[in-house]
This record gives C-alpha cells, sequence and structure tokens, in this order.
C-alpha cells in the first residue's frame, strides 16, 4: 500500500498541530504538509510549512500543486483568540471553508476530505435526545449564531461531497473537549475560583479528552468514512459532580440574572459573543452516539466522561492520589455493546 500525503488546513492550530505530531508516528503516512496563515508555534518535527490564507483564492493554485491524497480542515474556529475575534469567526469559517473547498475541486487524486466540525449543529435544548444520532442534526432549531454557521458549513460540505462522490468526505462533530493545557472557554469556566451555575438546572455533559480528541482525528484522517462523524466519549457526567471532582464551589444563580452573569462572566473568559452557546450547554447538556466512531472508524476511546472529569482534576490539582485509578475511565457506556 503506497503512503498517504497530507495536508492540514489549520496546522498552527492545537489541534493541526497536535495531528501533524501525532500522524507522524503512524504506519502509512508519507509526507504531511501544513498550511496555515500564520507559522506554528509548535515544533512540527518533519511537517513541512506552507505559510497561506485559506480565505485567499489563491489556495486553488497552491492546494493542487501540492498534491494531497487526504486533505484534513482544522481550520474551523470555535472560540475567539489573538488575531481572531468573535466579529471575525464568520468570515473565516465560511469564507475560509468555501475557498478550500474550491481548491479541492481542482484538485487531482484527492481520495479523502476530512473537517474538524462541532457538535454544536444538535444544539442543547428540553426534549432533546439523551445520545444524539448523527442523522439528527438540524431536528432542533438552530437559535445561536455559532450554530447557524455550523450548519452553513455543512451545507456547503454536503454540497461538495454529492458533486464528487469518488471522495470521502468526513464531517466529524466533536462535543466539548477538556484536558490540562487546553485553553479554551470551558476550561477557563472550569478553573474560576467560584463557578456560576444556573439555579434549578445540573446538566449532563459529555466531555472529550485532549488525547482521544487527536486520536479520533489522526484514526478518521487514516479511515476515513462517508458523511458526518459523532466524536464523543461514553456516557456523560452531571456538571455538580464534575465541579465537585475539581474541587470547586459552585454558585447557583437566579434565572433574573443569568443573562447579565453570563455576559460578564463572558467577557473574562474570553467569548462575550458565544456566551449564548455555553448557557444553554451549561442549562441543557448535550449528549451524543458515539457508535460511528467506534464501528466505522475503528477508534477506541481511551476516557469516558466521567474519567475526563478525573484526569483534569488531577492536572489540575496535582493531587493523584485522590483519585487512585489503573485506567482513567469507568465502564459507562453511550451505547450497549
Amino acid at each position: 500500500m503506497s503512503e498517504k500525503r497530507i495536508v492540514i488546513a489549520g496546522v498552527s492550530t492545537r489541534w493541526g498541530s497536535e495531528l501533524a505530531r501525532t500522524l507522524q508516528r503512524r504506519p502509512g503516512v508519507g509526507e504531511i504538509i501544513g498550511i496555515d496563515s500564520t507559522r506554528p508555534t509548535a515544533d512540527l518535527g518533519r511537517t513541512e510549512f506552507v505559510e497561506a490564507d485559506i480565505r485567499n483564492p489563491v489556495i486553488s493554485r497552491i492546494l493542487p500543486s501540492l498534491e494531497p491524497n487526504v486533505v484534513v480542515h482544522c481550520g474551523i474556529v470555535w472560540y475567539p483568540e489573538k488575531g481572531r475575534p468573535s466579529r471575525a469567526l464568520h468570515d473565516i469559517n465560511v469564507i475560509g471553508t468555501l475557498q478550500l473547498l474550491a481548491a479541492c475541486e481542482k484538485t487531482p487524486g484527492l481520495e479523502a476530505l476530512i473537517a474538524r466540525g462541532s457538535a454544536a449543529i444538535y444544539g442543547s435544548a428540553p426534549g432533546a435526545p439523551a445520545f444524539f444520532t448523527e442523522d439528527m442534526a438540524r431536528r432542533f432549531p438552530l437559535v445561536t449564531r455559532f450554530q447557524r454557521d455550523i450548519g452553513e458549513l455543512e451545507g456547503y460540505f454536503d454540497n461538495f461531497a454529492r458533486r464528487r462522490p469518488e471522495i470521502t468526505c468526513c464531517m466529524l462533530r466533536f462535543q466539548v473537549e477538556v484536558g490540562p493545557g487546553l485553553d479554551t472557554p470551558f476550561n477557563r469556566y472550569l478553573n474560576l475560583p467560584v463557578v456560576p451555575t444556573r439555579m434549578g438546572f445540573d446538566p449532563r455533559l459529555q466531555l472529550l479528552h485532549v488525547d482521544d480528541a487527536t486520536g479520533a482525528l489522526a484514526a478518521a484522517s487514516l479511515a476515513p468514512v462517508r458523511g458526518a462523524v459523532n466524536v464523543a466519549p461514553d456516557g456523560a457526567i452531571s456538571l455538580s459532580r464534575l465541579l465537585r471532582l475539581c474541587g470547586k464551589t459552585a454558585v447557583g444563580v437566579p434565572p433574573g440574572l443569568v443573562g447579565l452573569i453570563n455576559r460578564r462572566v463572558g467577557d473574562f473568559l474570553g467569548s462575550a459573543d458565544l456566551y449564548r452557546d455555553g448557557e444553554l450547554l451549561l442549562r441543557y447538556g448535550r449528549g451524543c452516539d458515539n457508535r460511528r466512531l467506534r464501528e466505522e472508524i475503528g477508534y477506541e476511546l481511551a476516557f469516558d466522561s466521567e474519567g475526563t472529569a478525573r484526569d483534569f482534576a488531577r492536572a489540575s490539582h496535582g493531587v493523584q492520589a485522590l483519585f487512585p485509578s489503573p485506567r482513567p475511565g469507568s465502564p459507562v457506556r453511550s451505547v450497549p455493546r
């Protein structure tokens, strides 16, 4: 079997950099080329770097010249960050994805296209199923700006897949990721000295360990399947239990003050314009079925939701002895085996 030539768009993100380092250790991987508008700060080993902005139409000349077998889109931005404020996320995500798809149209020999998307497509709502399967997207209204952006991106992706059936197009829908050293609004929320919660609600959350997030992305890059795939751990954990494991003090916020508090907290966490997504998640929770990830891509998760919470608590507080376990996961499963 010939080695795959893989191009990673958005290689300077944490996700792109981790994927590049992981793929270097996998059999069947040949040359790895990373594309981004800024140079990576992490050491990418033998990965070749090409400085280019996927929002620029010139990407339609650059990508075909690289002759990839596989393209992995890690450039979808979930949260505001330095150089990428919240008001620019729509343009970055939508224009960047459209230009990358146009470049893929002109790339002969392309076998697979994988995108690192979000389970936010399902939303968080009362009456939602305990675990969404991939065919349940859009059964509930897309009520937030980020949800609508993800829905729009998936629409473009689906159209491309229909036009180019010879290319295996795989949209990965990642649940909330947690892990030591991960700098996201949710991780910052867990690190607040006093954590505000909505009074009267205790949502069940699926927490995806950062190691499993990278492992699943690498597995899908080498063995993609057609269509959407949930990237989610087994089981779920309540917010109250998560905070107890982390040793945090929770303060219930009355409904009348939730909007004000969330905006203030959102400013502090760096996600003020996206606080509505977090508010709904921390009110109703969200669960996703991971059957396709396990059975079709063949990735076996190392951590379930509670195992992820325990590992995060250990790393955050340096108290390994509080949660002794030979394996960080627990036997909770989201689907029967």
